[in-house]
């Protein structure tokens, strides 16, 4: 492998990465102002959308209530007919008829001099009888009392009390429309909050029968009068800002004015009329004065309030838009990494195959050349045919093993690493791949040092599998390992590790060593270092590679030391072979395994 160009290809991919990092950085930022505006306008949105819903309520709510409320108010021509006494007390009795409960009190203030007269329908509800001011209708009798003597209408201070003048024409202040009596409504607010209003929170501000928001209603006059409140707790209630308000039971109290030219003749001033939101006379209605309402609607979110609901959607979104990039980031990082272990092992593959076809020419060449000096006179000298016969015998057995190291790469892709496993002992499956290695290897000169633990447990493997891996060890021991000494060691032992019983075995050399860069690929197929490029060793690069596969099939770990210095040191740990009983209860069950099926 050409590592000044992989090292350039593998810059120039981080550097594309680098790049795409930056653009997600950007993308990033300017997703991230895009979502605060969007989370701004969602937020207006949803502000508006719940003033909408709240207006509609309040809509609703005032004409259900002043419905009930006009139900009271004779017309002229009642009064006209049965006086006003009997006009007011007949639509008494038929809104109690009715069954409304919207209205708990009626009662008429009536002007006498500069104060005013309550009366109430008696028991009989056929007569109205004065009675005493109640004490919570204080703020209304002065109210009033300041209108009767010309004053400025003052706020409404009560919760609950509404009222409806009958304006007629005074005959001493010549053709002018003035407050004649006052229909006085108290308001029951258990039955309209708790009936009509949370009926319509559930209509316009729940969903799927379920009240989205916390709502509380509260005097106008005075906030600290609460009406009504939702179902909710209250200690959190407590601590409420209200997400949007609005007021309730507005109603247009009427201001004097005066009589217009085209107003009734005297003859007619006697007729009086209901003015205000109600009912006006033709040419005598006065001009409505500001808007004042007796209740103030305040609603709450249950999540906590309008802004958090936004900035939780944008949260949300924030994590999906880092998702969304991270994901971009990864499948890239992951695409030129897979790209660059692809491009790699092509290399490695190309790099394969002209390294198996030089090792496969080679031995042909001898073979042939051998054979064709063998067909000559050649033929009639015993001597030379005996080493002709023996150059063949190598190359032919070179042949051999470069076939079978493909075909174990072959199997083991497939998943066929092992066949038959049995109890081993160590030190023959060291000594037998020992031999098989010098063979292989012109390894005349090495000097081999053995360390072997005596009493070593058996370990469950499969021989020839076995033996291959340790032969591959002992080969790249003495092919790449050489130096001045040509030492290569080789030790077993048990582990003590002190779990589970483990036998080690450990193959080091004296050579130059595995350079750093190249640790993390030896055990990759098709890799060879550039020493052994450089100095024309022969090989295939599936030697390690199968060691690793063969080595986890048995369940067993085969590693390279990581400290620097001369030499190499691969350490391979095998598990101990069970006992003798287990044994043969695995070996049945392999047997099974393998019974060709009938």
């Amino acid at each position: 492998m050409d590592f000044d160009k992989t090292k350039h290809h593998t810059w120039l991919s981080w550097a594309a990465v680098a790049l795409l990092v930056a653009l997600c950085a950007v993308l990033a930022g300017l997703q991230y102002r895009w979502l605060r505006e969007v989370a701004d306008a969602e937020s207006y949105r949803l502000r508006q959308d719940l003033q909408y819903r709240l207006n509609l309520l309040r809509r609703d709510l005032n004409d259900e209530v002043f419905a009930a409320c006009y139900g009271y108010i004779p017309a002229n021509w009642e009064i006209q007919k049965l006086g006003r006494d009997l006009a007011y007390l007949s639509q008494y009795r038929n809104r109690k008829e009715s069954g409304d409960l919207v209205v708990r009190r009626m009662a008429i203030a009536v002007p006498d001099k500069l104060d005013l007269v309550l009366l109430f329908p008696d028991a009989t509800e056929t007569h109205l009888v004065p009675g005493n001011w109640p004490p919570e209708w204080d703020a209304m009798r002065k109210s009033l009392i300041v209108r009767l003597r010309g004053g400025p209408a003052p706020v409404n201070q009560t919760s609950t009390l509404v009222e409806f003048p009958r304006f007629g024409t005074d005959k001493q202040s010549g053709p002018r429309s003035v407050e004649q009596e006052w229909l006085l409504l108290d308001l029951d607010p258990d039955h309209i909050g708790h009936t009509l209003l949370s009926e319509m929170l559930n209509r316009y501000l729940g969903q799927s029968g379920k009240l989205e928001y916390d709502a509380e209603v509260v005097a106008r006059a005075n906030p600290a009068i609460s009406i009504y409140r939702s179902s909710t707790d209250s200690s959190r209630a407590a601590r409420w800002t209200p997400d949007a308000s609005v007021d309730l039971l507005e109603i247009a109290h009427p201001q004097s004015v005066a009589q217009s030219p085209a107003s009734p003749s005297p003859a007619d001033s006697d007729a009086a009329s209901l003015a205000g939101s109600v009912v006006a006379p033709p040419n005598t209605a006065p001009e409505p004065g500001p808007s004042r309402a007796l209740w103030t609607l305040r609603v709450h979110h249950h999540a906590g309030s309008l802004e958090t609901i936004v900035a939780k959607g944008r949260r949300t979104n924030d994590l999906l838009a880092a998702g969304l990039l991270l994901l971009i980031f990864a499948t890239t990082y992951a695409l030129v990494r897979f790209s660059r272990r692809a491009q790699n092992l092509a290399e490695l593959q190309m790099n394969f195959v002209a390294g198996v076809s030089h090792e496969l020419r080679t031995p042909l060449t001898v073979i042939r050349t051998a054979a064709y000096n063998l067909r000559g006179d050649l033929a009639a000298q015993p001597t030379q045919v005996a080493r002709y016969g023996t150059l063949i015998r190598e190359q032919a057995e070179k042949l051999s093993a470069l076939v079978e190291q493909v075909l174990r790469y072959g199997n083991a892709r497939a998943g066929r690493v092992l066949q038959k496993r049995e109890p081993l002992a160590v030190p023959q499956l060291i000594e037998a791949s020992l031999f098989a290695a010098r063979t292989a290897v012109d390894a005349k000169n090495v000097v081999i040092e053995e360390r072997i633990e005596p009493d070593l447990p058996l370990i469950l493997a499969d021989r020839a599998s076995m033996q291959h891996a340790l032969q591959n060890l002992f080969e790249n021991a003495m092919k790449y390992g050489r130096s001045g000494d040509d030492w290569i060691g080789i030790s077993a032992a048990r582990s003590k590790n002190g779990g589970p019983s483990v036998v080690e075995i450990r193959v080091a050399d004296g050579g130059p060593g595995i350079p750093e860069e190249e640790r993390e690929y030896i055990f990759d197929p098709f890799f060879r270092g550039q020493r052994s490029l450089q100095d024309q060793i022969h090989g295939t690069g599936l030697g390690l590679n199968l060691v690793k596969r063969i080595i986890e099939a048995h369940g067993g770990t085969v590693a390279v030391r990581d400290n620097s210095g001369p030499g190499a040191e691969f350490i391979v740990r095998l598990p101990a072979a069970p006992p003798a009983p287990l044994i043969a209860a695995h070996s049945r069950t392999n047997d099974q395994k393998n019974e060709p099926a009938r």
